[in-house]
């Protein structure tokens, strides 16, 4: 069996979020999520709209993923590969060359990200459509 992990905050989730996971499940049999905490989201200066617990459960329940588990820190990636006996690690590639490091460990894969949506964009939306004086 052929395991695929990947690590997201997955807050305001969306098309962009879906598409990247059900992508990164095509390229296994099992797909382990790991979700930013609310502690992790807060070291990393970022402010989530919902908290670790809703955004987990959400993407929980998606049929392309078999297991979420908590991203408390940096760090913990190569005992989560191991721990899940993981072959492929995927993240979108904004990233690309962050995570090259974990190649002793496993195979590591950046996928394009979907264009036309950030959760950084909606949420700048968002603030743009309530500040605006019309």
């Amino acid at each position: 069996m052929k395991k695929v992990i990947t690590y997201g905050t997955f807050d305001l989730f969306h098309y962009g979020h879906l598409m990247i996971l059900e992508r990164a499940r095509a390229l296994g049999d099992y797909l382990v999520v790991a979700v930013s905490t609310d502690e992790f989201n807060a070291i990393k200066g970022k402010i989530c709209t919902y908290p670790y617990e809703h955004r987990s459960q959400i993407v929980r329940a998606l049929k392309c993923v078999d297991k979420v588990i908590p991203e408390n820190n940096w760090e913990q990636k190569p005992q989560d590969i191991r721990s899940n006996d993981i072959n492929i690690f995927v993240m979108g590639d904004d990233w690309k060359g962050k995570f090259d490091f974990l190649e002793e460990y496993c195979d590591v894969v950046y996928l394009n990200r979907t264009e036309g949506i950030s959760t950084t964009e909606i949420k700048n939306n968002i603030k743009e459509f309530l500040t605006d004086d019309r």
